[in-house]
């Protein structure tokens, strides 16, 4: 597996790519946002599978590189940074960021997530890696409508754009309304990895959806279980 590591700092770089060539990993380490773009253009080498990407690099925001990697790869993308605030979070995964790690982290850890993302990467023709019923309509929670064929969300007819992560935990709650969805089966479904540490990963995305479909009851915490996804009154 090829893995991308964007770290400006070669210690850090060296220590990581060690452990992670000791996995299997073939590593290839860019110093900067620009080092990394160039690195992602389509060449004679077998695409990567990842890209680990550090968000205080020297040229230019690691946000901003996140963005640009999405103009040029659906190339999973995991942030490693030591910005631990929520709003970064929520941030780096509307820009298409598949995965929020915080420094310092367990060498572990990285790895499962790593494994995780690479295992839901969606094929380079943009099929989804599910392979829902094409046949069947939308499914409709109040002005929210989901088409699992096409992955297209809307919200009063307004197409609301969102991560890969962030549709297949919808379509799982919208499939049925009102049922309580415990968290270990959620991250099971959804991040197809029972590792307790994607818990986290899931509450900031319940958070992006709900800031993004504009509608903060629409997905329910129900305390010490996990969430339900309840429909508008009419």
């Amino acid at each position: 597996m090829r893995l991308l590591l964007v770290e400006d700092d070669n210690h850090v770089a060296a220590a990581l790519s060690a452990v992670l060539a000791r996995h299997g990993f073939q590593v290839t380490h860019a110093r900067n946002g620009e080092e990394a773009l160039r690195a992602l253009l389509p060449g004679e080498d077998d695409p990567f599978s990842v890209v680990l990407l550090d968000l205080g690099l020297p040229d230019q925001d690691g946000f901003e590189v996140c963005g640009r990697i999405r103009k040029l790869t659906s190339t999973p993308v995991i942030m490693v940074t030591a910005r631990a605030d929520v709003r970064s979070r929520i941030h780096g995964l509307n820009l298409g960021a598949d995965d929020y790690v915080v420094k310092p982290y367990d060498p572990m850890e990285l790895l499962a997530r790593i494994h995780a993302v690479s295992r839901r990467t969606v094929p380079a023709d943009g099929a989804a890696d599910e392979h829902p019923d094409e046949s069947a309509g939308p499914l409709l929670i109040g002005p929210v409508s989901i088409e699992l064929s096409t992955r297209q969300v809307r919200v009063d007819g307004a197409v609301v754009s969102l991560t890969r992560k962030e549709f297949d935990l919808l379509a799982l709650l919208a499939k049925r309304p009102g049922v309580v969805f415990r968290r270990e089966q959620i991250i099971s479904d959804v991040w197809r990895t029972s590792w307790e540490g994607t818990g986290r990963t899931l509450e900031v995305h319940v958070a992006s959806l709900r800031s993004k479909l504009r509608m903060p009851a629409l997905i329910e915490t129900v305390r010490g279980v996990g969430y339900r996804l309840v429909a508008p009154a009419a």
